[in-house]
């Protein structure tokens, strides 16, 4: 030994480093790969071809192409993509392709939030440009940037109805007999309206207002109930920080509505007051801790924060509002809840759910 070579432990420690700096390596290879998979998915749900695929035995891609009314040689690039993602499996004597029966359970949107959050990925991302400029400047960005996020997103309508009314509503003990009997239901932020439709047709009894600042979506939300001749649903545009309806309505529900909003404290003591004694303030939001290191592991947790940073945050922000972000965690939620008045909540976690809980909250 000459001494000028490492000592034992500092030869360890390089090994420990060079170990630490290949998984770091490893994982982010992962990374790049798995987001290029989420935007397999988006297109592939987008164009067709998923569902087209599972409805067919093993193809080439000149039948599904056919099949699908589009360009075979796109086909056989996604289909390669869809191929080396272990997604679809490939036989290479026939040069044929098939979707398995348990991926086709998950990619034909029979579990929609997996389908949805693949479709939500890119069109997040095309959002990076002015959230860089939202680093340097501050500020936010108003809704009317947000159009592609509105527009970008294809869950199976019917798939998320059926779920809204067979698993989300039953959360709350007793509510889904209430609206079969019939009550005066407010949804604050409804967007488009849609949900709010589902529910009125569901429950002819009940009478069903909507709100929201969107004039595009108020202006659906009219639209359909008018298509579906719903004449117990209508909706109103309102900044529901301005929301002034005393003792208006027995159950107010809102859905990933409140993390978004300027001035949240103010909209939950609002709804406090526009609900009558025994209301229910049904409110479903994403399920976080409000501590950051108990978000460490969280399976979902990169993607919750994705969404925030460029969707959720931004939004209220654009408005000089909190800025809460879609990870303002249980803890804060229900301190907010009962600081509006609500001394009764509950969190509800549907079964499955990897994103949403439901507070479940009375007015006594």
């Amino acid at each position: 030994m000459t001494g000028l070579e490492d000592p034992p432990e500092s030869r360890i420690e390089q090994a420990r480093s060079g170990a630490k700096i290949a998984d770091l390596r490893a994982h982010l290879l992962d990374v790049l790969n798995h987001a290029s998979q989420a935007l397999f998915i988006s297109i592939g749900h987008k164009t067709g071809l998923i569902d087209t695929l599972a409805r067919l035995p093993a193809c080439t891609s000149e039948q599904l192409a056919k099949e699908a009314r589009l360009n075979e040689r796109y086909v056989r690039e996604w289909l390669g993509a869809m191929v080396v993602s272990g997604l679809v499996e490939y036989d290479p004597p026939t040069r044929t392709y098939v979707l398995p029966r348990d991926h086709a359970v998950v990619l034909t949107g029979m579990l929609p939030s997996m389908v949805g959050m693949a479709q939500v990925v890119p069109v997040l991302l095309a959002l990076e440009p002015a959230i860089v400029d939202c680093f340097r400047a501050g500020g936010g960005l108003p809704y009317s940037a947000l159009t592609g996020f509105k527009s970008g997103v294809a869950v199976g309508p019917s798939t998320a109805d059926a779920g809204l009314l067979e698993t989300t509503l039953p959360q709350a003990p007793g509510l889904v007999d209430r609206l079969r009997s019939g009550v005066d239901i407010a949804e604050i932020g409804c967007g488009d309206g849609h949900r709010l439709n589902v529910m009125a047709d569901a429950f002819p009894h009940s009478r069903f207002t909507g709100y929201d600042f969107s004039t595009e979506g108020i202006a659906k939300g009219n639209a359909e109930a008018a298509k579906l001749e719903l004449t117990n649903a209508h909706f109103e545009l309102l900044d529901l920080a301005r929301l002034d309806t005393p003792d208006a309505f027995d159950v107010i529900i809102g859905f990933d509505a409140i993390h978004d909003l300027a001035q949240p404290r103010t909209v939950l003591q609002n709804v406090y007051a526009a609900l009558r004694a025994g209301g229910t303030f049904f409110m479903d939001d994403v399920r976080t801790s409000s501590s950051l290191e108990n978000n460490i592991g969280h399976p979902l947790g990169p993607f919750i924060y994705l969404w925030s940073l460029t969707h959720c945050m931004p939004l209220s922000l654009a408005q000089n509002g909190e800025g809460l972000g879609a990870a303002w965690g249980v803890e804060r939620a229900t301190e907010y809840l009962r600081r509006a008045g609500f001394q009764k909540v509950e969190v509800k976690v549907p079964d499955g759910e990897l994103i949403h809980c439901i507070y479940v909250c009375t007015k006594e």
